[in-house]
């Protein structure tokens, strides 16, 4: 097998021109597309689609996943008008033969159980996930800090409801911000893990670092993963901290030491961050 890399370059800057820059700079062929020239992929009329696809191509570039927000609202919001809204951007993707969608379980109400909402997700997943298929598009699920699919056993909850019908997206760095360690995740996890975010974190504090500097196991989780039959895509996302005075505060060849891994431009943290995924590689 072999790794595909992906990226979310508008951590490197806001701008297409700035995204394609620094992956062109990075080599990593594709984009998970989340933010573009300031706009949210999940607004992206198909026709504004079709540009951004067409700058990449223009470049060697294409898109690999739409990184949506969706499923990223409260369990006890109003539904209706975000399925409306994904049943758009699956039209977007049909439209442009982008082929997969990025989304989330719902964030649960601060302090309660959240198996007192397992039904809620799972009949608002379900319906989301009936408008994909008849889309022809594949939602990929991320563990995210704070929804119902935050740990790898309600992660492997919604899997296995859902089986074979819903992507799993393995983020090392949001497994440890909820206190779940990662290898044990990926024990319970990997035969439904569709594509991985590079992200490293620190166990104790959930500070993100660079992929290798944490508690994510990296290179283990890659080793892991380098066993399967099927190509995998490995999309970075760098989340590292830009500290904008930072080179007001240094001298020429010298850095402060402005905490953990501070980085003086988005730029800058996103070619540190290509630099670890390529030497845990």
């Amino acid at each position: 097998m072999k790794f595909n890399l992906a990226a979310f370059a508008d951590e490197a800057g806001a701008e297409l021109s700035v995204q394609i820059a620094a992956m062109r700079k990075n080599g990593i062929g594709m984009l998970e597309m989340r933010g573009v020239d300031g706009k949210n992929c999940a607004q992206l009329t198909v026709e504004e689609a079709k540009d951004v696809q067409k700058r990449l191509a223009d470049a060697g570039l294409k898109v690999w996943s739409l990184g949506s927000p969706f499923g990223k609202i409260n369990i006890e919001e109003d539904f209706e008008p975000h399925l409306e809204n994904l049943r758009r951007s699956l039209e977007v993707c049909r439209e442009t033969g982008i082929e997969r969608i990025r989304m989330f379980s719902f964030y649960m109400p601060e302090g309660k159980d959240p198996a007192n909402y397992r039904q809620a997700v799972i009949d608002r997943m379900g319906r989301m996930l009936d408008a994909a298929e008849d889309a022809g598009i594949k939602l990929c699920h991320e563990n995210e800090k704070g929804i119902y699919g935050d740990n790898a056993p309600r992660c492997l909850d919604l899997y296995k409801t859902f089986e074979g019908r819903l992507g799993g997206i393995f983020d090392p760095a949001n497994f440890l911000q909820v206190g779940q360690k990662t290898l044990p995740a990926l024990e319970m996890l990997s035969p439904y893990i569709t594509y991985m975010h590079v992200k490293d974190a620190v166990l104790s504090n959930g500070h993100v670092v660079p992929a290798g500097r944490g508690d994510g196991h990296l290179a283990e989780l890659l080793a892991h993963f380098a066993k399967r039959e099927d190509d995998m895509t490995l999309t970075l996302e760098p989340h590292l901290r830009v500290f904008s005075g930072l080179s007001g505060l240094e001298r020429e060849g010298e850095r402060s030491n402005v905490g953990d891994y501070a980085y003086a431009t988005a730029e800058e943290a996103f070619d540190a961050a290509c630099a670890a995924l390529r030497e845990l590689l």
